[in-house]
């Protein structure tokens, strides 16, 4: 399977003070944050908040101005990359794969920080993007072209790069970005079944507030740069902290078929109605 051969002592990932700019523009600033092992969180927040170049700081992506992401309690700027690439794996939102690249050989890459100075392919290379192509339903595509592929069906083949690499921790931005709510829902039960399965310690970013509340075990509300909530869904998603973070006026309610909290936007025509006189109907 896709997750053997892992360290069993769960990875941890932090950050301390952290500030992330973009020359002169802040964008994440002072920022606190420890992801809890072995659990999903899921980052949300307005458009340009700080969501993703918070992801990118914690993948070394983007180096800081200030503060310190620890990976397994170690400032990571001090690891080298092949370390940390064996220990975190990043989903990129918008991903770019070499044109004519054959699924089987673009899984394969997911093994780049496993393999020596030769990079010799061995048989634990085989049985990593086997267990990886079977786990995200793609073996059958394996010999096809990625860019034959739906979107649906690109999405699982980058998850399943992802699963070759066999890390601890996986960020994942945005990973339901342009694809359907039948997609969504099949690329969330698979990071999830991911997560159950071998105890992956999954962050990511969604935009879809109530989709990121029935799939998270934590969930952190950011808004200009900063944490304004964090802990179980239950706790983040009241009516008061979506005002907050989305200056949206709603109502929150139990969702049917998970029981967790779902947003019900009012907006300016699905308020509560108030009767009009005849001459302020007429005016």
């Amino acid at each position: 399977m896709a997750g053997s051969g892992r360290t069993t002592a769960a990875a941890t990932l932090s950050a301390e003070d952290l500030t992330l700019a973009y020359d002169d523009r802040t964008v994440v600033d002072g920022l606190d944050v420890v992801l809890p092992a072995g659990k999903v969180t899921v980052i949300v927040g307005a458009n340009a908040c700080g969501k993703s170049t918070l992801l990118r700081g914690l993948a070394r992506l983007l180096k800081p101005t200030g503060g310190t992401v620890l990976l397994n309690g170690t400032d990571i700027a001090k690891q080298s990359t092949k370390a940390v690439a064996r220990v975190l794996g990043l989903l990129p939102q918008t991903p770019l794969a070499p044109d004519g690249i054959s699924v089987a050989d673009l899984v394969g890459r997911g093994r780049y920080p496993h393999q020596g100075w030769f990079r010799q392919w061995t048989p634990d290379d085989d049985d990593a993007v086997a267990g990886a192509l079977e786990a995200t339903g793609t073996l059958a595509l394996a010999d096809r072209s990625v860019d034959e592929l739906s979107g649906g069906q690109r999405q699982r083949v980058w998850i399943a790069m992802a699963l070759a690499q066999q890390t601890d921790i996986l960020l994942l931005d945005e990973p339901t970005t342009f694809l359907d709510v039948t997609h969504q829902i099949e690329v969330l039960d698979l990071i999830t079944d991911l997560n159950r399965r071998s105890g992956t310690t999954v962050v990511m970013v969604l935009h879809d507030l109530n989709l990121a509340a029935r799939y998270a075990d934590h969930l952190i509300a950011m808004r200009d740069g900063r944490i304004v909530a964090g802990g179980a869904p239950s706790d983040v998603v009241t009516e008061e902290t979506v005002a907050g973070v989305f200056d949206l006026e709603c109502r929150v309610i139990t969702d049917p078929v998970s029981g967790t909290p779902m947003v019900v936007p009012i907006g300016r025509h699905h308020g509560p109605q108030t009767s009009l006189t005849p001459l302020e109907a007429a005016s």
